[in-house]
Order: structure tokens, then C-alpha cells, then sequence
């Protein structure tokens, strides 16, 4: 074990030496700036970053701590040290090399904030509400006011632009009341209490935190610029930041979204959505340096819009996470260690003055956020905790630092003292957090609540981003329309029309169409919203025409990252045992999971009715489990019933995993769906036929209630056609009532049918 720790470490003095040979040769053909070096600088700081980091997250410390001491080992305060000769061939000071660096860390401090900005849940701030906000505030007063305070007495010696103290001073207490969201949020993470109460506080008050901290930066930067305090200048940056901020929250987040769908669904080049996303990182931080403050809060803005982006979330942050992590993090906070020279603090007096700015940091961040917490409603126990994450510098001060010696506020020396700071408060705070959060006791309503999330995480409905309907101009489409509105107006999701109908090439009949469908959808979507649904209602509607064969138009559709698709056309069945042929080749280019809807009864004469009776199959399947979350959700939409039947195949038996324990497997299923139903607060009726073949139990139920809707799980069965298997094929074909197969994504084997 101890080898495998050493090991990431051991290829740094092989990778150093075999730099600095390189490096030494190439210095003495190149005069100018050399593009060798460079390359050089970027494997060295990657290599001995990522290895470090590697060794930091194994003993239970961030990464960035490791890429920061990467570049401290690299710098003058130990590589230059033992070997100044080969320091400073590798890494030379010349303006023109030293640009180039600069160049990509400066980026790479953009991309970080973008990545910071998406991963701000602004749901999670909105949720805790005026508690973070007024534990927030709590926890920057204090520590700004003691970095304000030092501010003013540090040595003139310190400061780059004596005259310019009130500044330095405004930057200082800045510095000393930020906290870093990304360390507070990983560390919680790891220790599960990203869900908990206290875990959610603690995060976002790191954001309202990062958030502020980032304003006042805006706002110290053009102080800066004017070299004095000019009101006017103030007043506009205060003014156009604002303004920014209100316009960005507003039409930019609309903006946003519908240019990243646009580039996913027009774009044919490669990772179109990523070259749109850089773009407006790019354009919204020229636009706050043009409006006079730091281009960062352009990109911290933009990450914030594109991470609240309803649709492709998860393939956007997994695209660009890996390229910033991997690349932009370790040359940024590598750099930013070489920038370090540590050895000054074997001045006793630069030594003692960074012990008592830790000291200042740690005591005004800790004490403002206890007493922010005792405030807000914390217990003592959570207010520890609260102040023991809220500690943690982290990245976020590395680039404040880099930024404020960038621009001239900080001197070298005052700038390795609060990266010093951010070392010791951001190693510190695992730890500490850690213990605190140790057997922190957890409230009933607390455990309803993680319990509900938990399963919704795992669940299908409560993950979908994003629905395609294909439809007709029948009236089965307009009660495929109407549940595909139900569907996605619970959670807001945008949704797609696409008209296949048989007449989809006649400008006016299609248009005609297109609107009543969008029309059916958004009614179905705002009737949620009057029953009392929280963030449901809204949902934006576009619609697309058919124009090419339609196996070819549905694969066309189904790059663009459907996660669901609903058909509803006017012939569902052709023969005893084959579907249309149109839904066969829907199926057949769609690879995610299809919901299949058969509007029959009364829906053939009213498709968009008030409220539905369902009737939801369980058998304790995956698929079942998946048809009966599709049936809570709509139940919850509207204001219907809902009845659940228990039927089972023999390929069911033993197939009851994660049921409740103590009951037969029939009434554990019962039970496990009521949970369900009860999470939602979706009142069921259970049924447990006896002795009846599932479909004979599913048709009778059908006759003897007021159901109007069967919603069934369903996995497609390996055949050389589309099948559900013979229970979904004789419900379908003999049913009265109205029949949705929600159905897996991928086929099985025929040996493995599913009720």
C-alpha cells in the first residue's frame, strides 16, 4: 500500500531530469520565445501535478492541494533552491516565454470558472433561502472586516502602490471572507452529506459566498484600473454589474438554452454544444471587461446559465470536466505554486506576519460563520460544522491571488502569504469537517426526504431532460399529445413535436397540425401547474416536420439526446401479433426507452380529458417498477385514480429484490408501489387477483372498474419484429381502455418476457 502511494511521486525525478536536459539544450539554441519550452513547462506541470494530486486524494486531501504543491516544488522555494541553474532554464523569466504560460493559465482560470458556475445549484440556494442568505452574510462580515483591518496595518514594504492601500486593504478583506464552493462541496460529497440539511446549508452558503466574493472582486478590479477611489467609475461598475447580472438571470437563461439546443439539434460538426458553451463563456466575459469589471465573473455567470440549462446537463459536464481537470487545473494552480516563493518566509517577520493571517482568516471566517449559524437556526453541533467547511480557501483564493497580483494590488511576497493561507486552511478543513459532521443525528422529516431523493435518483420519470413526441393527425396523437404534456409539465421539461403524419408534407394541413399538437401539450402541461405542482406548468414546445422517409427522420432525431420518446399514431396494430409498420420502424431507429400510446373508449372522442383512471401491472420487474412510476407521475399530474394490480410470469419468481422485508412477495410488491405513490402523495387501490393468468387479471380489472388508462412496463423481446411479449400483446389488443406500454430501452431475449 505504501508503494502504490510512492508511486505516482517516483516518475517526478525521472520526468524533471529528463526535462531539464531538454530544457537546458534547447535554451542554448533559442534566444526568443520557444515553443519547446513551453510544451516542456505543460508535461512537467501536468506530470508532477496530477501525480501529487493523485497522492493528496488518497490520504484524504483535494487535488488542487497537490497541483498547488507541485508548482511550489517546482518553483524557487525548493527546485530553485537545490538546482537554480536547471529552475530557471526550465521555467526562465523572460517576459516573452513567461507570456506563454500566462496565456494558457489565464484561460484555464475562465474554464474553472465556468466548471465552478455549473456546478452552483441555484435550486439548492433558493431552496434554504433566508437562512444561507443571512448565515452568508454573517460569515463575510466578519472575516472581511478583520482582512480590512490588517489591510490597513501592513507594512508599506507589502504593498505594491502604498498610495493605493484602501484597495489593497478592500482586496484583503475580500480574500480572508471567501470560501472555495468546490473544496466545501467535494469534501461533503465524499462524506454523503451532500443531501443532508446541514450539508445543503454549508454548500450554499459556499455560493452566495462565492458569488458576492466574485462581485466585490468586479468591483475591486475597477478601483484598481482608476488607481482612486472615483466614485463615478464605482458607480458604473457597481451599475453595469448589476445590470449583468439582472439581464443574464432574465433573457440570458433563456438565451442560453435555446442555443444550446439549437447547436445540438442543427450542428453537424463535432461536440457542437461545446464550441457554443466556450462561446458564450468567451463573449459574456469580454462583456463584463467591457462594462469595467474582471472577465471571471463573466465566465462564473455563464457556467451558472449553461449548468441550469434543462436539457443535456450531464453530457456537458462530463465533456468538459475532463479536459479542465486533466489539463487547465494543473497548469493554472501549478503556476500559481511557481509564483510562490516560500523560501521568503524564512524572514521571521514575513513568517510570523502569514502565522497571523492564517490566524486572522481562520478565527473571522470560523467565528463569523458559527455565529451566522446560531443565528440562521443551527444547532451547535451544525454551526460547528457550518464554520469547519466554511474555512476552506481552496482554488477560489489561488485565483483572487493571481488575480490581485495580476493587476498590481498584491506584492510577491503578500501574494505567497495568502496562498501560504490557502494551503493551511484548505488542509485543514477535511478533517475538521469530518469530525464535525460525525454522527450528526438526522430529523424524521429529514429521513422522509433523503429517503424520497434517493429513490428519484435512481428512477427513470424523475431523470428524464428531455421527451420527443411523434405524432400524427389522429386522434390517438392528440392523446399521445396530451400524456407527453402531463409528462413533461411536472418537472418543466422541454419537448419536441415531430409530425409524421401521412399528409406531413402539405404546407397548411401540416402547420394546421403542428399547432393544435403544441396547442394540446402546453394545455395538458399548464393543467399540472393548476393542480398545485411545484416548478411545473412551463414547458417550451418546438415543433419539426417529417420531410424525409421515417426511419430516416426518427434516427435523425435520436442523435440529438432524446431520452424518451412517445408515438402516437393512427394505426397502432397491423395483424394478430406484428405492430404497424410505422411503429416498427420507429422502434427500430430509436434506441431509448418508447412510451407507445393506444387511445381507445371514451379517448377516441375525448383525448384531452380532465383527469385519468389508471390502471398500473406490477410484477416486481424493473420494467413494472418503471410503468408504475410513468402511472404515479401522470396520477400526480391530473386528478385521477390510480389502482395497482399485482400479476406475475414465471420468469418473475425470485425476481423481488429490494421489497419490503417481513411480507409475502406479492404484498412486499403491493407495499413497495404504495411507498411510491405515497412519496408523490398519489392515493392508490391495490389488487391481488388469485389464480388468474396476468392478462386475464389485467382485462378483468379493466371490465369491473372505471379504469380508462392501462399503463404497462414493458422490455422489447429479441424477434425479427418489435414485441412486448404475449401479456402487453393480448392487453393491447383486448383491452377497452386506453393502453400506454412504456417500454426498456434495449431488446432481451425471448426467454426473458416480461409482464
Amino acid at each position: 500500500m505504501q508503494w502504490s502511494l510512492l508511486r505516482p511521486v517516483g516518475l517526478v525525478p525521472a520526468a524533471l531530469a529528463l526535462t531539464t536536459i531538454a530544457a537546458s539544450a534547447e535554451g542554448g539554441r533559442s534566444t526568443g520565445p520557444s515553443e519547446f519550452l513551453l510544451v516542456a513547462q505543460i508535461v512537467l506541470l501536468i506530470a508532477v501535478g496530477r501525480g501529487l494530486g493523485e497522492l493528496m486524494q488518497r490520504i484524504g486531501q483535494p487535488s488542487v492541494i497537490g497541483e498547488l504543491l507541485a508548482g511550489i516544488l517546482l518553483g524557487p522555494s525548493l527546485f530553485g533552491w537545490i538546482w537554480p541553474e536547471a529552475q530557471q532554464a526550465i521555467f526562465p523569466k523572460t517576459p516573452e516565454q513567461k507570456a506563454m504560460i500566462d496565456g494558457v493559465a489565464q484561460f484555464g482560470i475562465l474554464l474553472l470558472l465556468l466548471l465552478t458556475g455549473m456546478e452552483t445549484d441555484l435550486k439548492l440556494v433558493r431552496k434554504i433561502g433566508r437562512a444561507a442568505i443571512a448565515i452568508s452574510i454573517a460569515g463575510i462580515v466578519v472575516p472581511f472586516a478583520c482582512g480590512f483591518v490588517l489591510g490597513e496595518f501592513l507594512p508599506d514594504a507589502l504593498l505594491p502602490n502604498p498610495q493605493q492601500r484602501l484597495v489593497a486593504s478592500l482586496f484583503m478583506g475580500t480574500a480572508l471572507s471567501i470560501s472555495s464552493v468546490k473544496i466545501v462541496a467535494v469534501v461533503v460529497r465524499e462524506m454523503n452529506f451532500m443531501r443532508r440539511n446541514v450539508g445543503q446549508i454549508i454548500v450554499a452558503t459556499a455560493v452566495i459566498d462565492d458569488t458576492i466574493g466574485w462581485i466585490i472582486i468586479a468591483v475591486i478590479f475597477s478601483l484598481a484600473s482608476q488607481g482612486t477611489l472615483d466614485v463615478v467609475s464605482v458607480a458604473k461598475a457597481v451599475l453595469g454589474t448589476l445590470a449583468f447580472l439582472v439581464v443574464s438571470f432574465t433573457i440570458g437563461r433563456r438565451l442560453v438554452f435555446h442555443l444550446i439546443r439549437w447547436a445540438n439539434d442543427t450542428l453537424v460538426s463535432t461536440a457542437p454544444v461545446i464550441t457554443v458553451i466556450l462561446l458564450l463563456m468567451g463573449t459574456m466575459a469580454l462583456i463584463t471587461h467591457l462594462i469595467g469589471v474582471h472577465t471571471v465573473l463573466g465566465a462564473f455567470v455563464a457556467g451558472i446559465l449553461v449548468g441550469e440549462s434543462p436539457i443535456l446537463t450531464r453530457q456537458i459536464d462530463e465533456r468538459l470536466r475532463g479536459l479542465i481537470s486533466s489539463f487547465f487545473m494543473p497548469v493554472f494552480f501549478g503556476l500559481a505554486g511557481l509564483n510562490a516563493d516560500l523560501s521568503v518566509l524564512r524572514d521571521p517577520d514575513l513568517l510570523m506576519l502569514t502565522g497571523l493571517l492564517v490566524l486572522i482568516a481562520s478565527v473571522g471566517k470560523f467565528g463569523g460563520a458559527f455565529v451566522g449559524g446560531t443565528v440562521g437556526g443551527l444547532n451547535y453541533r451544525e454551526s460547528l460544522a457550518l464554520a469547519s467547511g466554511m474555512n476552506a480557501r481552496g482554488s477560489t483564493e489561488v485565483i483572487i491571488a493571481t488575480i490581485g497580483l495580476s493587476i498590481g494590488v498584491l506584492s510577491q511576497n503578500l501574494f505567497t502569504m495568502i496562498v501560504t493561507m490557502a494551503i493551511v486552511t484548505t488542509m485543514a478543513m477535511p478533517p475538521m469537517l469530518r469530525a464535525a459532521l460525525a454522527e450528526l443525528p438526522m430529523s424524521r422529516d429529514e429521513k422522509e426526504r433523503l429517503e424520497r431523493e434517493e429513490f428519484e435518483r435512481r428512477g427513470f420519470v424523475a431523470n428524464l431532460e428531455r421527451p420527443l413526441l411523434a405524432v400524427d393527425d389522429s386522434v390517438n396523437a392528440t392523446f399521445a399529445a396530451h400524456v407527453a404534456g402531463l409528462i413533461a409539465g411536472m418537472r418543466g421539461l422541454p419537448i419536441t413535436v415531430l409530425h409524421i403524419g401521412r399528409r406531413a408534407n402539405e404546407q397548411e394541413k401540416g402547420r394546421d397540425q403542428e399547432e393544435s399538437h403544441e396547442t394540446v401539450v402546453k394545455k395538458a402541461a399548464e393543467a399540472v401547474s393548476d393542480h398545485g405542482k411545484a416548478d411545473a406548468g412551463s414547458v417550451d414546445v418546438i415543433t419539426r416536420t417529417g420531410r424525409a422517409e421515417l426511419g430516416e427522420t426518427i434516427a435523425d432525431e435520436a442523435r440529438k439526446g432524446f431520452d424518451l420518446l412517445v408515438v402516437g399514431v393512427d394505426k397502432v396494430i397491423a395483424t394478430k401479433d406484428r405492430f404497424d409498420r410505422r411503429i416498427e420502424d420507429i422502434a427500430a431507429e430509436f434506441e431509448g426507452p418508447l412510451a407507445i400510446v393506444a387511445a381507445k373508449g371514451k379517448h377516441l372522442k375525448q383525448p384531452m380529458p380532465d383527469t385519468l383512471n389508471i390502471l398500473v401491472p406490477v410484477s416486481g420487474s424493473g420494467v413494472s417498477k418503471r410503468g408504475a412510476e410513468v402511472a404515479v407521475a401522470l396520477a400526480q399530474a391530473g386528478s385521477g385514480s390510480l389502482r395497482v394490480i399485482y400479476v406475475a410470469t414465471t420468469r418473475d419468481k425470485g425476481a423481488q429484490r429490494g421489497t419490503s422485508r417481513g411480507l409475502s412477495r406479492e404484498a412486499g410488491i403491493l407495499k413497495d408501489t404504495s411507498d411510491l405513490a405515497a412519496r408523490y402523495e398519489v392515493e392508490i387501490t391495490t389488487t391481488l387477483p388469485v389464480n388468474r393468468a396476468p392478462e386475464a387479471a389485467i382485462l378483468r380489472e379493466i371490465e369491473t372498474t372505471d379504469v380508462d388508462l392501462v399503463v404497462m412496463g414493458v422490455d422489447r423481446i429479441q424477434a425479427d419484429h418489435l414485441s412486448f411479449g404475449g401479456v402487453a400483446n393480448a392487453v393491447l389488443r383486448q383491452s377497452k381502455a386506453s393502453v400506454l406500454l412504456v417500454s426498456s430501452g434495449e431488446a432481451r431475449p425471448a426467454s426473458a418476457e416480461k409482464a
